[in-house]
């Protein structure tokens, strides 16, 4: 069982907080439809599909966490006990986890714009705000971010239950732009800036920034855009330079921005955002009208 599922079913024993179940008419614009962004996944879904795959898309764990209930018994597949790693089934078998019958939920997709002193992660061991206390309780969706911010770093983030959307999003070989706006403790010189644009070594291999802009009015900031999605990235950058970063601000991601979108509020992706994003990844667009079977 995943950690959140049982810390879920333990959280009033032991006296932790509980995630603050949001307004979300307070969150949602007038613009944007709930059901706009939600669709069947099994339109997409294979004639047949990885025992782990299909427990991961009914939104019960990721798939590792999957794999560990298959080795230790707890998953059935038509009444039968099945411990068989990699083992395929059909979208229509029966598929029990301590027996809890498993359905494919519809995919969801949901923009935040993080505020500061949130993490993002499912889990936080010392029950610190996570990006799911912003939106999980307030959707009654399970959705997981797509990549990860600095609990400093505030900015755009995507959560989702779409999978492959988000592997390929988070992988280098799709070339996903982001966009940060960095705010240093002191003004970068020019000579600065063309470094950041020319490349510089990192202990994880050389980086050079798509683009550069600094702010005219004021040294200190600029706009940096990067390909690559390492850890501390942009921060470690201008740390090479021998400034350090007082503020980061993540403003635009795989043609996302936040434009009417204040920190710390969500909202639901458009039907032709998600699929911009599907089709940016190389994946198959999906039909927001096809009735669930």
């Amino acid at each position: 069982m995943s950690k959140r599922r049982r810390n879920s079913q333990h959280e009033e024993k032991a006296g932790k907080k509980k995630r603050p179940v949001l307004n979300r008419e307070k969150n949602k614009s007038k613009d944007f439809s709930n059901r706009s962004a939600v669709a069947s996944q099994k339109q997409v879904i294979e004639d047949e599909i990885r025992i782990n795959k299909f427990i991961a898309h009914a939104g019960y764990c990721s798939r590792r966490e999957a794999d560990e209930l298959i080795e230790s018994g707890k998953v059935k597949v038509n009444g039968n006990v099945v411990t068989e790693l990699g083992l395929k089934i059909k979208p229509e078998d029966k598929v029990e986890v301590d027996n809890h019958r498993l359905s494919l939920e519809p995919f969801v997709y949901i923009l935040l714009n993080k505020g500061r002193d949130t993490i993002s992660t499912t889990d936080d061991e010392k029950d610190r705000n996570t990006v799911l206390d912003v939106v999980e309780d307030a959707t009654g969706h399970r959705v997981y971010p797509v990549g990860r911010l600095d609990r400093n770093t505030t900015g755009l983030l995507i959560l989702t239950n779409d999978g492959d959307l988000a592997h390929r999003l988070m992988h280098p070989s799709f070339q996903v732009k982001k966009t940060y706006e960095v705010t240093a403790n002191r003004g970068l010189t020019p000579e600065e800036i063309e470094k950041l644009r020319q490349g510089v070594e990192l202990d994880d291999g050389p980086i050079k920034a798509a683009q550069v802009k600094q702010d005219p009015f004021n040294p200190a900031v600029v706009t940096i855009s990067v390909y690559e999605g390492r850890n501390h990235l942009i921060r470690r950058m201008i740390d090479f330079i021998g400034a350090d970063v007082v503020k980061l601000n993540r403003i635009r991601y795989a043609g996302l921005n936040e434009e009417n979108l204040r920190m710390g509020r969500w909202r639901y992706l458009r039907q032709k955002e998600i699929n911009d994003l599907r089709t940016l990844v190389k994946l198959e667009t999906l039909d927001f009208n096809k009735e669930e079977k």
